[in-house]
């Protein structure tokens, strides 16, 4: 599995890494002078349910700010756990150990989640020629996680945000005053080719494709709609869906053709994964 923005993802893993110890430990750890300074253990983090792996690049990050610390890995990302499944061993101060549990289950819930969820659409239409697609309904903060998350499920990744590609929306369209009006405005920009456009209806659609426009959002189309749109575009064009996706109607319009399904649910409805960092065993140091 590649990631097409890995490097700008460790960087923003190592910035978030940081904020999210000091939300957790603030002025320091009130239960530390608890545990003795030379106490030296052994956990693992263990799932409590079935679920695909997502976060070995943020825990990794996280056992590199405590010294003491070092990690032996049982599973990589992408990878199938099962309940009670253990995913890896940490060793080394207890203290440190106790410093960083939470932060690293935070992580791996919400991005195995996210990837499980991903992986269960990917696999409802994966004997059909549509693709399982994210948006940017993400976690503020979250989004390049989240996507390299639903890439680790199975999923596609689609724009990281108003910058890097052109999607032109229902009041996009209002804002230009018809839908008419922005074709126009497109072409004397010379922009279709690298932009898309959403319509609300087959007159909508219609309209849109009498301009060269190679990239068209199907927004709330009912399946009998989706099949008149590719009936319509002769299947020449990308057209993608969105709106009215979850587990039960996914299949119905994957299976009318070639489509872009967008998914919303992926990375908004956060159906966190149950870990658990557990002491196997511990020593006092006499030295």
């Amino acid at each position: 599995m590649q990631f097409k923005y890995k490097l700008k993802l460790l960087q923003e893993i190592k910035k978030h890494i940081s904020l999210a110890l000091s939300e957790d430990l603030g002025s320091g750890d009130l239960t530390k002078s608890f545990i003795p300074p030379k106490s030296y253990s052994l956990a693992k983090i263990i799932t409590r349910q079935d679920a695909i792996f997502c976060g070995k690049i943020w825990i990794n990050e996280i056992i590199k700010t405590r010294k003491s610390l070092k990690i032996k890995w049982l599973v990589k990302d992408g990878q199938k756990i099962t309940k009670n499944q253990s995913i890896c061993e940490i060793s080394g101060s207890t203290r440190d150990i106790l410093a960083v549990e939470r932060v690293c289950l935070n992580y791996i819930q919400v991005l195995s989640g996210t990837a499980t969820t991903t992986n269960t659409f990917v696999n409802l239409i994966k004997h059909t020629k549509s693709k399982v697609f994210d948006t940017r309904k993400t976690l503020p903060g979250m989004r390049l996680a989240q996507k390299y998350a639903v890439k680790v499920g199975g999923g596609r990744n689609q724009r990281l945000g108003l910058y890097d590609n052109a999607l032109f929306k229902e009041n996009h369209i209002t804002a230009n005053g018809s839908l008419l009006n922005l074709l126009k405005k497109l072409r004397q920009k010379k922009m279709f080719l690298n932009s898309q456009i959403e319509v609300e209806s087959i007159d909508q659609l219609t309209t849109a494709l009498k301009y060269p426009i190679k990239n068209i959002l199907l927004d709330n189309f009912s399946v009998t709609d989706v099949k008149k749109a590719l009936q319509i575009s002769n299947h020449k064009i990308n057209l993608e869906i969105s709106g009215n996706i979850n587990k039960r109607t996914i299949l119905k319009y994957a299976s009318l053709g070639k489509l872009r399904i967008s998914v919303g649910l992926l990375t908004k409805d956060i159906q966190a994964i149950d870990f658990s960092m557990l002491i196997q065993s511990k020593k006092t140091s006499n030295t």
